[in-house]
């Protein structure tokens, strides 16, 4: 058979994955054959998938994280929406989420049987809170909030959200899939420790750099995460609150990995250098004309005109659009500024 190669980073401007950093590439390709869904029998992945949750939890600005490592953000807001539902006592369970929630939100409602209900957002793409409060109601069991939003990188008032959910009884979600390894640095109030959050869900193989796939689900309350738990009488452990049963222990051991050599000082440095590609490139597509969602995280949204996307499209680049339309381009960790001057430099044939 033919030696297929995996197509390369060198002009993929779309994407919330990134090259895995070595020591990520190395602890996935140890761990292969390991199943932390089997803890029992596999004791050293499972000792490191609590360091996960552990460095998580202090990522996150929790002291005692509970928690485990998904396959990505879809799973871990699908558990998160199981979870509001599991603990509630209604019958007819709602879901109140910005429209700018990622489409996991739309997969959750469809696989538990619960309404999710979306806000509009404001002039600035952020969750309108007056429009937030008209939907939540007795019979709502979460209200999500998202920092670090898919299109435009935004993160909506997370403390008044997790205010709101707690003087309904439901839980205060975060989704900080691709936000929470660059939110750190920043001055937005967005995790445990800035607001009454109950589940947050951040991605160690999106800015994190470690090897695909690793999510993660990370809670306060051990009670919480009971809400998903099984019994699996076979196996040497004698319960399971995760989605999937079997899982590689690549991704564990390769968000460990990526943790342990780049919190927080890789991090930090590398937020910096993404900001400074992200406000760079805004300000060349500025400076022709084009309007531009300012960034205050690494996403950057111009409009553009479909046959333009289409052309760079052929010459190569990976792009996609915003449900506006708007060109969007993640500045991910293999995003360098050579890479953009190379991208303006196609765009200037226009």
């Amino acid at each position: 058979m033919q030696r297929v190669q995996p197509q390369d980073f060198e002009r993929v401007l779309s994407s919330m994955c990134t090259k895995p950093h070595p020591a990520a590439r190395d602890a996935a390709e140890r761990f292969l054959a390991t199943n932390p869904g089997d803890p029992g029998t596999y004791e050293t992945i499972a000792e490191l998938e609590r360091k996960a949750v552990e460095m998580l939890g202090t990522i996150t600005g929790l002291p005692s994280a509970e928690g485990y490592v998904t396959s990505g953000g879809t799973e871990a807001n699908i558990q998160a929406v199981r979870i509001a539902r599991n603990r509630a006592a209604t019958d007819q369970p709602n879901v109140v989420a910005p429209e700018s929630a990622h489409f996991s939100f739309n997969k959750a409602a469809d696989l538990l049987n619960v309404e999710l209900r979306t806000a509009p957002t404001d002039a600035d793409h952020r969750a309108d809170m007056a429009a937030v409060k008209e939907l939540v109601d007795d019979d709502t069991v979460a209200v999500v909030g998202v920092a670090g939003s898919t299109e435009y990188g935004r993160v909506d008032p997370i403390p008044a959200m997790a205010d709101l959910a707690a003087d309904h009884d439901a839980i205060c979600h975060v989704d900080a899939a691709w936000g929470g390894f660059v939110l750190p640095f920043t001055d937005h109030r967005w995790h445990f420790g800035h607001a009454d959050v109950d589940t947050l869900t951040i991605d160690p193989h999106k800015m994190g750099q470690a090897a695909v796939p690793a999510g993660g689900l990370v809670t306060h309350s051990t009670e919480l995460l009971d809400e998903l738990a099984v019994d699996t009488p076979y196996l040497e452990s004698k319960s399971q609150a995760t989605l999937t049963g079997t899982r590689s222990g690549a991704g564990v051991a390769s968000a460990v990995a990526a943790m342990e050599e780049l919190w927080p000082v890789g991090y930090r440095e590398q937020y910096h250098e993404s900001m400074e590609n992200a406000e760079w490139l805004a300000e060349e597509l500025a400076a022709r004309g084009h309007d531009v969602v300012a960034p205050d995280l690494p996403i950057v949204a111009a409009d553009m005109t479909s046959p333009v996307t289409e052309d760079l499209r052929q010459r190569g680049w990976r792009i996609s659009k915003t449900g506006a339309g708007e060109m969007r381009i993640v500045c991910m960790p293999h995003v360098t500024k050579s890479m953009l001057r190379s991208f303006v430099a196609d765009l200037d044939w226009y």
